[in-house]
């Protein structure tokens, strides 16, 4: 399936485009991400404006990315943070969250079901 998400927000602050995202038909991006979540611990980089794009897209508040940003360890930090994403909504645009934040191969980790998909 492919979702196509348009960003209002994004649009009236950069130029607008489209962010196409492709998921196995079979499994939802929660599903995905709660599949792979000790493996994305491992690799995503939450400190360097990911948790300001979260907030942006509303996908967490204030206190949530402030609970996230109190962790020690950037591990207990993206451990805290997947716990909080429990909707595909949610987790839909934390792909686009992690698209604006360079982290596209995180992506597309979630995406191709942690290298496993299957054609």
């Amino acid at each position: 399936m492919y979702i196509v998400i348009r960003w209002i927000e994004y649009c009236a602050v950069h130029s607008c485009q489209n962010v196409v995202i492709h998921a196995d038909d079979k499994t939802s991006i929660l599903a995905a991400i709660t599949t792979l979540k000790s493996s994305l611990a491992e690799f995503i980089e939450p400190d360097f404006g990911l948790l300001h794009e979260l907030l942006r897209l509303h996908v967490l508040t204030r206190r949530q990315a402030n609970d996230v940003r109190s962790e020690r360890t950037v591990f207990r930090k993206n451990d805290a943070l997947l716990e909080l994403l429990t909707s595909e909504e949610q987790c839909v645009k934390f792909l686009t969250a992690l698209q604006l934040t360079g982290q596209q191969h995180v992506v597309n980790f979630i995406t191709q079901n942690g290298g496993q998909k299957h054609n």
